[in-house]
């Protein structure tokens, strides 16, 4: 048998992380957060089959990478919504990973704290938080999270839509 070591050459440490389970127990969501998360849910369904003749826009930032301002945001967004709520549905993109990034900051979720200590089991409750806050303190019209990473399934009760992104990074050559 050989010493040569050609697996997980870059891999320094590993960790078992939180189960969507145990996340779910550690930050649970109120009934009126959930219940939040089913309208919002009912109201794009409604939507997307034209039983309601409004329109939804996603809109929000590129990546989450400060709780205090996605806060400030969904309030700003809560007060426009209400304004425009009789022709659309204003959905707040909130998005927690940077799965396609290959150089620097990888998101949310694996860097909370933006100092490369890789916390991820940290940006898990943080993220699953911030999700419940918004639907219970701030957004009674919806939020929604790009699953760009399967990770993150883990606060799947406590988005409106999720989508699955897929981008090309580079353009294929024929």
């Amino acid at each position: 048998m050989t010493d040569l070591k050609v697996d997980d050459l870059n891999v320094l440490s590993e960790e078992t992380l939180i189960t969507p389970n145990q996340l779910k127990v550690a930050v649970p969501a109120s009934e009126h957060a959930l219940a939040t998360v089913s309208n919002a849910r009912l109201a794009m369904k409604r939507i997307l089959r034209r039983e309601d003749p409004r329109l939804f826009l996603i809109v929000g930032p590129c990546s989450i990478h400060d709780i205090d301002a996605a806060m400030e945001y969904a309030e700003k967004l809560k007060k426009l919504s209400a304004e425009v709520s009789d022709t659309l549905l204003l959905v707040m993109r909130v998005y927690f990973e940077k799965p396609r990034t290959t150089v620097g900051w990888k998101g949310f979720i694996n860097d909370p704290h933006l100092n490369d200590s890789f916390n991820i089991a940290e940006g898990l409750q943080l993220g699953r938080k911030l999700l419940v806050d918004l639907a219970e303190k701030i957004l009674r019209v919806g939020h929604v999270a790009a699953i760009l990473d399967d990770i993150f399934r883990k606060c799947s009760n406590c988005i409106e839509h999720s989508s699955l992104v897929c981008r090309f990074g580079h353009r294929l050559q024929a």
